[in-house]
């Protein structure tokens, strides 16, 4: 990938998801993950002193996008 493709940093949740979204759109993409027992600790923000929340994962996650008709 390109200097100029390379996605710009990202710093917030919601940029992430959207960033994701844009990138799949439109390709029929699909991604599973499949987790066993799974502990991640989310942060609420970036920077100093976030708070987290703990998810627990164990199963199969699985991502599809499309555009709309």
């Amino acid at each position: 990938m390109s200097e100029a493709e390379a996605p710009d940093e990202t710093t917030t949740w919601p940029e992430l998801a959207i960033s994701l979204y844009d990138r799949l759109t439109g390709r029929n993409a699909e991604i599973t993950y499949e987790f066993e027992d799974m502990a991640v600790d989310v942060p609420s923000k970036t920077g100093e002193d976030p708070d987290y929340a703990h998810w627990r994962i164990d199963g199969t996650l699985t991502v599809t996008t499309r555009e709309k008709e």
